[in-house]
Parts: structure tokens; sequence; C-alpha cells
């Protein structure tokens, strides 16, 4: 996997790395994962993407081989805040100032922040499988928090939930990744162990949970103050998700993201789960291609 990527850990400054490769020619193309796992989420369509695009993957702050810093009482080092300057820099440090922006799940959380904090970096932007946050915790009720327990339990004080996930970090992973996925085999051995053995690095099950516990508190904070203020997104927009997912039957992602955004928002559901790179590799790779070639066309 990544075979023909170059691979850096990158300084964004208060002794922070992130893990970052790199492939391709084109414009810029910057890709995030998500939760629980690492840049490897892109592996099925990364190499096409670069055919067409300079393409670069990440590991997240506190995920896979980027540093892993305390969260701090306010949790304010796993502000979506503070992982999208993460991003940003790294994308300076590269020599691109301005990029295209797709992100899957706690990716696309990042993706959102950095586009309303750095409006004149992001070109256009892909959210995969996510309502936004302020929108999901709102519409909160018990057919969500059963199926979104996650969102409940990881946030949890300090240190029950490391605790008790750290017990049987590998059986918990793939757990997760067996309840949100809808097809079989969409988990190649190799991307597996891969994030088998993030997760069970030292620190990363509480940079997860920090992660979370930041969704729940300085991140709601920051988005209420976006919205008090009418700051909203200002570049197009695209929105896949699982239709066999929760996302899917919960919320009306086209209509959530519309609200929040000043730009215009398109998308639609793909047969699958949660993973849409890795359950329809084919179809995410065609929808992604044709949302940011199109604006090749017309900018």
């Amino acid at each position: 996997m990544f075979e023909h990527f170059a691979t850096d850990l990158i300084d964004v400054g208060d002794g922070i790395r992130i893990l970052t490769r790199t492939a391709g020619t084109g414009p810029p193309l910057l890709l995030l994962h998500g939760f629980p796992q690492t840049h490897v989420c892109w592996h099925k369509i990364a190499s096409s993407l670069a055919e067409r695009f300079t393409v670069v993957v990440t590991d997240l702050r506190g995920y896979g081989a980027s540093s892993k810093p305390e969260g701090g009482p306010d949790h304010a080092a796993y502000s979506k805040r503070a992982m999208a300057l993460d991003q940003v820099k790294v994308m300076r440090s590269l020599g691109f100032e301005r990029f295209y922006l797709a992100g899957h799940d706690r990716g696309g959380r990042v993706a959102h922040r950095l586009a309303l904090d750095h409006l004149n970096s992001v070109q256009r932007i892909a959210f995969l499988d996510i309502a936004p946050t302020e929108t999901m915790y709102g519409a909160t009720d018990r057919k969500f928090a059963e199926a979104y327990y996650h969102w409940f339990f990881l946030i949890q004080p300090f240190d029950l939930p490391e605790r008790l996930i750290g017990s049987e970090a590998e059986f918990y992973l793939r757990k997760t990744l067996e309840a949100w996925s809808k097809r079989q085999g969409a988990f190649a051995d190799e991307a597996m162990a891969e994030y088998i053995a993030a997760f069970k690095q030292p620190g990363a099950v509480h940079a997860a949970c920090e992660d979370y516990r930041a969704s729940a508190t300085i991140d709601l904070e920051h988005d209420r103050a976006d919205d008090a203020a009418s700051r909203r997104l200002l570049v197009d927009a695209l929105a896949l998700w699982g239709g066999r997912g929760v996302v899917a039957r919960q919320f009306d992602v086209i209509a959530s993201w519309k609200n929040k955004s000043d730009a215009a928002v398109e998308g639609r559901a793909l047969d699958c789960g949660h993973f849409l790179p890795e359950e329809m590799p084919d179809e995410t790779l065609s929808e992604l291609s044709r949302f940011f070639a199109s604006d090749q066309h017309t900018s």
C-alpha cells in the first residue's frame, strides 16, 4: 500500500509531527481519515486519485504514526481547530496554500473546521458519511444514542473508556469496524493489520477519547460561536454517505450541510455502510474525481 508515495513526518510546531504521504502531480487534494482508522483507509483509491491530483494523505494528530499529545483539561489539544491547523501547516510545508479537501468521519469534522477557520485554503470540500457535529448532537434521541453509543462512551472522564478499551483493544477495533460496515470483505488483511497496530500503540486509545471529548465540549463551543456570527461554508461541497448506515437513517444529509453553507451542496448515498472508501471504492473514487475535476473546468 502507498508504495509510490513519498513519506515524511512533518513538524507543525509545539512538538507535533504529522505522518504524511504524497504522490501525483495535479492540483493538491488532502484526504483525512476517521476513527478508528488511519490514512490507510484511502489505500484503495489514493493511487488512482494521484493520476489526476497531487494526493496528500495524513494521520490526524492522535492517530497512526502522528504525535499524540495530552488533551489538557479542556481537551483543546484535540479540538478540531487544533487538528485543522495541523493540516494547513502540512499543506503549506508542501507548498500548497490552497487545495481540495475530503474527510471521512472524524476527518470530515476536521475538514469542516478547516474550511471555516481558513477560508482561503480550501477550494472545494467533500464530507464522507457525516452530518455536522452540532446537528447530530442536537438531534440526539434514543435511536441515535444506541447506534452511536461511542459518542457518549468515549467522552466519559479519564480513564474509564481508556481502561475498558485498552484491555481488549484489538477486539474493540474489530467489533467497531464490523458493526459499522455493511459489505463483507471490505477491509484488506494488510489494512486491518495496520489499523490494529496503530490502535494498540501507547496513547492511541487516550488520544481517540480526547478527540471525542473535544467534540462534545470545545468543538461545540466553536460551532455555536460560528452559528451566532453567521459564519458558514463558502466553498462548494459534496456529501456522500452510506445508504445502509446510521447517518442515512437519522438525518437529511444534504439539508444538514446546506444549513451550514452559503455555497452549493450536492451529494448522494452509496449502497454501503460507514466506510465508503473501502466498502465501495470505485463509486467513491468516481464521485470524488468528478466533483474535484469539474471545478478545474469551471474555474
